[in-house]
């Protein structure tokens, strides 16, 4: 999937999505293997720079975010939108895909 690029200055995500920066990607193997960009997975941790309000519920109220700004998170391989931000790369998706907060 490609990535959208954007040339904004804030990104602010709605409802219960939130915006994650990317962490870098491992170029060595275990074994010590250098891997070239082509090879190398897109990396599922990221930490957290922009969150949404919540979701709304039925009656109106809006369920407070289980993550913050700063937490670093484990996501769903094939989840939310990639965002390219300068040189920077982001990934914009709902809170449910978020699997685990790491540390």
């Amino acid at each position: 999937m490609a990535a959208v690029s954007l040339s904004v200055s804030t990104v602010k995500p709605l409802g219960d999505r939130v915006f994650i920066k990317i962490s870098e990607s491992e170029e060595k193997t275990a074994g010590g293997i250098l891997l070239p960009g082509a090879a190398q997975e897109k990396p599922q941790i990221g930490e957290i720079v922009q969150v949404g309000p919540g979701k709304r519920n039925d009656d109106g109220s809006k369920q407070t975010m289980d993550v913050s700004v700063g937490d670093k998170v484990l996501y769903s391989k094939y989840a939310g939108t990639d965002i390219k931000l300068g040189s920077d790369e982001y990934v914009l998706l709902s809170e449910k895909d978020i699997l685990a907060v790491v540390s």
